[in-house]
């Protein structure tokens, strides 16, 4: 069968509904199906992913598509079958997640020919029923997708992909096609040669995706910042990168709470909750999901509007490839990382243990990205410096840098003093060494090679070590340095970098940019950052005031209406409505309508008297309860469960649930415990505390609340009763 470019312009718009091919599509396509080798480089949305599946459906065999990820396989496989209507063996994926009987019809669907395109995990393939499998069909072709894995430079090594050439010629020798979104120059040759492949065609497409907005945000209040950024851009698609399961769990919650349809999506989720959170954001019934780097990989939803990475990345590549899930379509897609040097830290910190080899380039990998969220330079030409591309326009005018510029200064001087140090050196040394000698800071490798004694040493001592950072970072993004990475990062001079020092010329550099140290370890920020104080003084005493004249009028005590957390919120949010209400911490839906409708009242009369512009950007409803246990509980006691019986099956003491349950009441939610605490506590005793805190308590101190009873009640007692008050009276 011969394949021409008329066969293959009638079948890409019979199988996929398109008039034309992207950019060096066609030349990839004809290429493999003339029998040769192809290595291809394109940008995440360029489309890979046609320049297998096209030439599989019109070539004779069954092309064999290793993948990393089963989600992935999945997508691809419905997808295919939806491109060719009724014919579902046309496409299948060949991973753990079978059953007996569906690996038979796997087999039977290939023994016959009816499979044009099987999917397989690199696992799979090298399993022998397998590997004796497909030695009995014919292959038309192997397409290794998201071939980076194979590389240890490559974000997302995986060992098992570096034995794939050698199942290759087991199974059978056929045209090979590697594809992968990221590859740094010495990614791209670590997977040639591993693959066997050194005379494939290279394709490769820029890496320049114009659609794209890329900034780095200071991690002082991300959270809040996510929300206020969600919320201004109501109804689009969004993912969230964290690095931590635990985290993606509080953050999809926290979404949650504030009205933002989220899931999470993790390796510590059953397949089938990631499997149904997956398909509910392709199928828009979630606006956001909040994953780890698990999620997305292949993922094809074009609408993608936002990706924002509340973690900073491990590498360039990474970050690469998962901003580039949004805007997949060619329209706007907003890319947002928060950053501090806490999370290098953290990072740094997760390599110890490793190999020496791996830490050096994990490490390397790391400050790569330091240098890119660091910078005041184009963002977008720093990326495609990475990636062996340069790009010529000044200004992108679509990241934070170009959009708004940083102060400038001709550097001359400076990189002059950086290339004649890197000279003078008669070995190379990394660039963390070089801008601590010209800084002169001390330390035992510059004390043990004796370059203090230098005559370059503390020439720059008028500039910080990270100011010298920022130099040299740029000298290599403007090739007058390169770095060697085979070599863990040694720096050297370029012809470029000679050429400059023997004349200088203007070298317009931007001054490093400062970052905050960022939130502490899992402490909600916005949370720690509120009931503090800091709000309106006089309308926190009118408040006060109001609330001992209810409280009075109703005869219960002031803290029972509204504790002074929620009046503080109260002063510094100015709520108007009963919504706005709510978002002040401690008041739920009940206690907002039960006592809300005075100080709503006075609030909005204060707001016009004196003119006050009102918070207008949004307000954060913060997570007073964290645990993940919150909505078990709720449902359980609804259904009336033993507290007991729920402690157990949760493996926690009495006193833990106690705690969870106060958590839970005290972010405004209302339980019905009575079911409970007529089971187990004397009538008398639950009138006695109950009256207590109605009439005498001052406040719900629980170390009040025993002094004061003295010895006659268990803690246990006075928390079950202090709970049921606060249901009853305050919620």
């Amino acid at each position: 069968m011969t394949i021409d470019s008329a066969l293959l312009h009638g079948k890409l718009k019979e199988f996929f509904g398109f008039d034309s091919f992207k950019a060096d599509q066609e030349k990839i396509i004809t290429h493999l199906a003339n029998g040769n080798n192809a290595f291809v480089l394109m940008p995440t949305g360029g489309g890979k992913s046609l320049c297998y599946q096209l030439p599989a459906l019109v070539m004779e065999g069954t092309a064999i598509v290793i993948s990393p990820l089963i989600a992935l396989m999945k997508n691809q496989v419905d997808a295919i079958r939806g491109f060719v209507a009724g014919n579902d063996g046309i496409a299948h994926f060949l991973n753990s997640s079978l059953s007996k009987a569906q690996i038979a019809e796997v087999r039977n669907d290939l023994m016959s020919g009816a499979t044009k395109l099987l999917y397989v995990a690199p696992e799979s393939l090298t399993k022998a029923e397998n590997v004796a499998m497909l030695k009995e069909i014919k292959i038309s072709f192997y397409a290794v997708d998201e071939a980076h894995c194979i590389s240890e430079w490559g974000h997302d090594f995986r060992p098992e992909y570096r034995r794939i050439r050698n199942i290759i010629e087991e199974i059978g020798v056929s045209p090979i096609i590697a594809l992968t979104a990221t590859a740094t120059p010495k990614v791209q040759s670590d997977i040639i040669k591993n693959l066997g492949m050194t005379d494939a065609t290279v394709f490769k497409s820029s890496f320049n995706r114009p659609n794209l907005y890329y900034e780095i945000r200071d991690k002082s209040d991300p959270k809040r910042d996510i929300i206020k950024f969600i919320r201004q851009n109501p109804g689009k698609s969004g993912i969230i990168y964290c690095l931590s399961r635990k985290k993606v769990e509080e953050l999809a919650e926290l979404l949650n709470i504030n009205g933002i349809k989220a899931a999470p999506y993790h390796a510590g989720l059953d397949a089938k909750t990631r499997a149904d959170n997956q398909d509910r954001f392709l199928m828009e019934d979630i606006d956001v999901i909040v994953a780890t780097i698990a999620f997305g990989m292949g993922i094809d939803k074009p609408d993608v509007r936002f990706v924002i990475h509340y973690d900073i990345p491990k590498s360039i590549e990474g970050y690469y490839q998962e901003t580039g899930r949004a805007g997949r379509d060619g329209k706007e897609g907003q890319c947002i990382t928060f950053y501090s040097y806490k999370d290098i830290q953290k990072l740094e910190k997760f390599m110890q243990g490793k190999p020496i080899a791996e830490q050096e380039i994990g490490k390397q990998l790391l400050m790569e990205t330091v240098a890119y969220a660091e910078s005041n330079s184009c963002r977008r030409k720093l990326l495609l410096n990475y990636f062996g591309e340069t790009y010529e326009i000044e200004n992108c005018g679509a990241c934070d840098n170009c959009l708004h510029p940083k102060k400038q200064f001709d550097g001359r001087e400076e990189m002059s003093m950086v290339i004649e140090l890197v000279q003078t050196l008669p070995e190379r040394f990394k660039l963390e060494h070089l801008a601590n000698i010209l800084a002169g800071e001390m330390n035992s490798i510059i004390k043990s090679y004796r370059h203090d004694k230098l005559e370059l040493y503390g020439s720059g001592k008028d500039h910080s070590v990270k100011f010298w950072c920022a130099v040299i970072h740029q000298g290599l993004v403007q090739h007058l340095l390169h770095k060697d990475i085979e070599s863990y990062g040694l720096i050297s001079v370029t012809p470029e970098g000679q050429a400059f020092y023997e004349k200088p010329y203007e070298l317009m550099l931007t001054e490093e940019r400062e970052f905050a140290e960022g939130e502490d370890d899992d402490d909600d920020a916005a949370a720690a950052a509120r009931g503090g104080g800091g709000g309106d003084p006089q309308l926190l005493a009118m408040l006060k005031d109001l609330r001992k004249d209810v409280a009075k009028k109703l005869r219960l005590q002031p803290w029972v209406i509204f504790g002074d957390p929620s009046l503080e919120d109260m002063s510094i949010m100015y709520p108007i409505t009963i919504e706005e209400l709510k978002n002040c911490q401690g008041v739920g839906e009940g206690k907002a309508r039960k006592f809300g409708k005075e100080f709503l009242e006075l609030i909005a009369k204060y707001v016009e008297e004196n003119e006050i512009e009102r918070p207008d950007d949004f307000v954060m409803k913060s997570m007073v309860n964290k645990s993940v246990n919150k909505v078990y509980i709720i449902q359980n006691v609804d259904r009336k469960i033993p507290l007991e019986d729920i402690a157990d099956s949760k493996g926690m003491e009495m006193d833990e649930l106690l705690n969870e349950i106060e958590a839970i009441v005290a972010s405004g939610t209302r339980l019905n415990l009575d079911y409970y605490i007529e089971q187990t506590l004397d009538e008398d005793v639950v009138d006695e505390i109950f009256e207590y805190f109605r009439d005498e308590a001052e406040s719900d101190s629980l170390e009040a609340a025993m002094e004061d009873l003295r010895e006659d009640y268990d803690e246990s007692e006075v928390r079950l009763v202090r709970l049921k008050f606060l249901c009853e009276v305050a919620n």
